[in-house]
């Protein structure tokens, strides 16, 4: 899918989604940049380049991804998986958390876009690929912030399609449906009864199973790849089914 001579950033690469595309992308032959706030679980991925950062923090974001491209000699494709969930209601939902949704799931990306174009311009253009979720088009209980933080992904995803065009730099979302991550296990078992959850959310699958981490690194290895070359602005659905119904 990709050059061997992909030069790739991915944040949130420590475990789930993105470890599993770092792998992706590394055994395409690209050389590959890991981020993540969890340095012990980053040791443990095998990439060309560590960088600890809480991508929230732009003074943090900006230092990791110029010490990304100087190690891998510029970028060609940035992809950004880092992302945090929590459930609450908007009464029940504390600011504090809130905010910290939004800072991880949309600030972050805007830091890292933000912080990686230049490089990508210098390239003579690039793609990025945004993680948002199934949960960005359709809604479900108890996951107000949430819900809304993806929405804003896919909508700032077209945005910056638009924006970056001229660069030759190709912007484009993937929406996953309940895949199995750390995240996404770690919610299961917050709940009240974790059998029932995860027994649950499986349900929600036309194809009766949790996705997983490979499937979606799958589907961004191909949005990031030339045979994607004239798509755009697009939000590919990978959910197994969740939102047909």
């Amino acid at each position: 899918m990709t050059s061997v001579l992909s030069r790739v950033l991915i944040t949130g690469a420590a475990s789930g989604i993105g470890a599993a595309t770092a792998d992706r992308f590394r055994r395409d032959g690209a050389r590959v940049a890991g981020l993540d706030i969890d340095a012990r679980s980053l040791e443990r991925v095998e990439l060309g380049v560590r960088l600890v950062a809480d991508v929230s923090e732009a003074g943090e974001v900006s230092r990791a991804v110029d010490e990304a491209a100087r190690a891998l000699s510029g970028l060609d494709v940035v992809v950004g998986c880092a992302g945090v969930l929590a459930g609450g209601t908007v009464a029940d939902t504390e600011l504090d958390g809130w905010e910290r949704i939004f800072a991880v799931n949309v600030r972050g990306l805007y830091l890292t876009a933000r912080a990686a174009i230049p490089h990508l311009r210098e390239a003579g253009g690039g793609a990025i690929v945004n993680v948002a979720s199934q949960l960005g088009l359709v809604a479900a209980p108890g996951a107000a912030a949430y819900c809304a933080s993806k929405g804003a992904v896919i909508q700032l995803t077209r945005a910056m399609a638009i924006d970056h065009a001229a660069d030759g730099i190709r912007v484009n979302a993937i929406s996953p449906g309940p895949t199995r991550t750390p995240l996404t296990e770690s919610y299961v078992r917050a709940s009240a009864d974790p059998d029932a959850a995860r027994r649950a959310s499986e349900q929600t699958m036309v194809h009766g199973r949790l996705i997983e981490p490979e499937e979606i690194a799958e589907a961004i290895a191909y949005l990031a790849s030339p045979q994607a070359g004239s798509t755009t602005g697009e939000n590919l659905v990978v959910d197994g089914g969740y939102t047909i119904r």
